[in-house]
């Protein structure tokens, strides 16, 4: 992970979750640290990390995930072993 995907990966276990996290730097974070995205039907995406997969609709029209999202997310990496 680069220094701007470290901060996003801190970021994302900010609590209380907060509301301006953008789906790209997510996206380049579980690129970084190994994972896929997989393109669905419409808005929809698979998130595939180690073993396990999230999927969710990526956020429109609006850039910021959702803080269900964000939740969804970091519970994935916590479920991998990849924590803050």
């Amino acid at each position: 992970m680069n220094s701007k995907q470290q901060k996003i990966f801190s970021t994302l276990f900010d609590n209380p979750v907060k509301k301006n996290i953008k789906w790209s730097d997510i996206e380049k974070l579980i690129v970084g640290v190994g994972g896929q995205i997989c393109q669905g039907d419409g808005s929809r995406v698979r998130i595939v990390l180690g073993e396990q997969s999230l999927n969710i609709h990526t956020p429109h029209p609006q850039k910021e995930l959702k803080p269900y999202q964000v939740r969804a997310i970091r519970k994935l990496f916590i479920d991998q072993g990849i924590k803050s």
